[in-house]
């Protein structure tokens, strides 16, 4: 058995191994790069871009060096790419369906990529770069949106680069590194996914199994349910990419204030917001809820000012929040499901949230988070007793008082 085929037969099962174990993507290619040091190949520098599946990112970046080991980087979805990218051996690999591209760093570079000329002014001798794709589609593809694949090189700084072997070694190990990685960024990708267009808790419950139509939980917790204001004249008045921009705007507050403080977003419901906050003990979540709120209406009232005095559209909100025992799990036809939550709580959360006008309050919460909060840092205000439509027994409602003026009394808008 050659050198080749020794040093392929080694590391072919490890990276099957580590594949089927969905090993962490920087951990595998951390310790690949480690093992092909370890096996002679004189590797200065790795590097690997494959696409993300996300929202805000379009690709993922491994960088891994012999004397600093992996690092990684998220690459923005961009309407304008970046420079270093258009200049890239990559960018030109995938504009003209090139699989392999190889460079001499030692010689006299007359080259149009600038990275080429960094690697060789800090040493390196030679870069090899392959490309993998996960699908059968042959044709040139949009470098500025790649096919689903990995693409990878390799630097060398020994006095004249990689030997052949060391060459016919990274190719006969790369179909079954990008299997493998495919095997790993599935599951990512499912997971970013999934908690994107769920939820953050709910895509964890269905991706570990939690999909069974009718399987719920039974639980205590915090509903709350956003909203923004003034939205329907505001939708008669704006064209549609500015009043999607200002939803975008608002919701990423109300998601991020949520997030932050423990809790979760089940789902958007035309201009309004659905999260939970299931901390472990309602006195927690009644808690993390009332500290969200009064955090929301600091960073909304600040938006806000920084909106108008750029000439954009503002909006007001409001924020009703319940707390009681609900169902949480699936619910739906057998090929159409939602992982959301039921119950008298979630309902009176609803009714509490028709109260805005009458009480002229932003923020509303019902006695019962009053109750569980008790004794945490915020000045909760009896708004009186009513009876709620739907509620057969008089319900006490509160708000926060804050003496700088954090929650204003809630504008009212004649078109809502």
């Amino acid at each position: 058995m050659d050198c080749v085929d020794a040093r392929t037969a080694e590391l072919i099962p490890w990276l099957i191994e580590h594949g089927l174990r969905s090993s962490g993507r920087q951990e595998l290619l951390n310790t690949f790069c480690e093992k092909l040091v370890e096996q002679g190949v004189p590797l200065w520098r790795f590097h690997l871009g494959q696409r993300a599946y996300h929202p805000k990112f379009g690709g993922i970046g491994y960088n891994w060096t012999r004397s600093g080991g992996i690092s990684h980087e998220h690459y923005e979805r961009r309407q304008n790419p970046r420079e270093a990218w258009l200049k890239s051996p990559f960018y030109q690999m995938l504009e003209h369906n090139i699989d392999v591209f190889q460079s001499d760093l030692t010689g006299p570079l007359l080259t149009r990529h600038p990275l080429l000329q960094e690697l060789k002014d800090q040493g390196a001798s030679e870069y090899l770069a392959l490309a993998l794709r996960f699908t059968e589609d042959d044709t040139v593809a949009d470098p500025n949106a790649p096919p689903e694949g990995v693409l990878a090189s390799w630097t060398s700084d020994r006095v004249g680069g990689f030997s052949d072997q060391d060459k016919a070694l990274i190719q006969a190990l790369y179909p079954v590194l990008g299997l493998a990685l495919k095997s790993i960024s599935n599951r990512q990708m499912a997971s970013d996914l999934l908690q994107t267009y769920l939820g953050r808790d709910p895509g964890l419950r269905v991706l570990s199994g939690e999909f069974q139509r009718g399987s719920s939980n039974e639980i205590d917790a915090v509903i709350g349910l956003f909203d923004l204001k003034g939205f329907t004249s505001l939708a008669g008045e704006l064209p549609g990419p500015a009043l999607i921009e200002m939803l975008n705007d608002y919701f990423g507050i109300a998601v991020e204030t949520t997030h932050a403080h423990g809790g979760n977003i089940l789902k958007f419901l035309g201009d309004g917001v659905l999260g939970m906050f299931n901390l472990g003990t309602l006195e927690e979540d009644a808690k993390a809820a009332l500290d969200a709120s009064a955090e929301l209406s600091r960073r909304i009232s600040l938006r806000n000012e920084e909106r108008a005095a750029s000439g954009l559209p503002v909006a007001d909100w409001t924020l009703a929040l319940h707390a009681g025992r609900i169902l949480y799990g699936n619910i739906g036809a057998e090929n159409r499901l939602d992982f959301t939550v039921i119950g008298p709580a979630v309902n009176q959360t609803a009714r509490i949230a028709d109260m805005h006008r009458s009480v002229g309050q932003n923020l509303i919460f019902s006695q019962v988070v009053q109750r569980a909060a008790s004794g945490g840092a915020h000045d909760m205000v009896s708004l009186g007793r009513y009876m709620l439509r739907g509620v057969s027994e008089p319900m006490e409602l509160f708000t926060i008082y804050r003496p700088d003026g954090a929650l204003p009394s809630l504008a009212l808008h004649a078109n809502d």
